[in-house]
């Protein structure tokens, strides 16, 4: 098979799959909270079907073969830089970045250090500060200044490797929310949250003989890039701006969720 046609890279073929949703962003309450932090009808996940077996080291070729996908190409999301609108790709991708992200936490208790800690009260209440500003987010709490004030005495509560995790990355990206974000006094919308979108994107199995249960998920941050430089998830680079992969390689599927730093629908 030429270079150029689809199919070629790494022999991936993929399909859309439409009738997978993700309740985990369209509950009632999900979106009363995505809208007050200023993400509603910008973020989203869409499910792919992939045909061949897959291995964390293929991840380049699944990804590139991703984009030029006949199936994909029409059905994968994004916002238009200019409009504002969900469009779809529109431009030939010419190279891509897949970056392994871990996914190892099976608990919420990873956030248990936020109480020991005093960065959130017993009463589930976020301890407040001084305001002050970390580009472009307003730091007013304990727990903004550990998700992004490196010279925070509270910030080495999580390592750089636990920072990494999918999961705390989800809680931040969260946190942060978009550009019109209103911040919440209790920890616990945040903490809801996370673990259902992690729950609805994230496979688990029971290891046949052990019977420990294992996430058999494999996680990515993706871009991609066309002859003008980025092209997806936005050519405008922000830390609020993301796509990941979350491929599972038995049911060999692939969840993409996206997001887009802007201002969220309101009410």
């Amino acid at each position: 098979m030429a270079a150029g046609e689809p199919g070629y890279l790494g022999g991936f073929y993929f399909r859309f799959l439409p009738q997978r949703t993700f309740s985990s962003l369209s509950t009632r309450e999900i979106t009363s909270r995505l809208r007050q932090w200023s993400m509603l009808g910008r973020i989203q996940a869409q499910a792919f079907s992939f045909d061949q077996t897959f291995q964390p080291y293929q991840k380049d070729d699944f990804v590139m073969a991703f984009f030029k996908d006949p199936n994909v190409i029409p059905n994968l999301q994004l916002l238009s830089d200019s409009s504002g609108q969900w469009t779809t790709l529109g431009t030939e991708v010419k190279n891509i970045e897949a970056i392994n992200v871990p996914c190892t936490q099976l608990s919420m208790s990873f956030f248990q250090r936020l109480y020991d800690e005093n960065i959130v009260r017993e009463s589930g209440h976020i301890v407040k500060c001084l305001d002050s500003f970390c580009d472009p987010f307003l730091v007013s709490d304990e727990l903004r200044k550990v998700l992004l004030m490196e010279d925070s005495e509270k910030y080495e509560v999580f390592s750089p490797l636990e920072r990494d995790e999918f999961l705390f990355r989800l809680f931040k990206h969260l946190c942060l929310g978009g550009s019109l974000c209103q911040y919440e006094d209790m920890l616990k919308p945040y903490l809801e949250t996370a673990k259902l979108i992690y729950k609805d994107l994230v496979s688990v199995r029971k290891h046949p003989r052990t019977k420990e249960i294992q996430i058999t998920s494999s996680v990515f941050k993706v871009k991609a890039y066309d002859s003008a430089g980025v092209c997806y998830p936005s050519a405008k680079e922000h830390e609020q701006t993301f796509s990941y992969f979350v491929v599972d390689p038995i049911k060999r599927h692939v969840n993409v969720l996206y997001h887009c730093y802007g201002v969220g629908e309101m009410a």
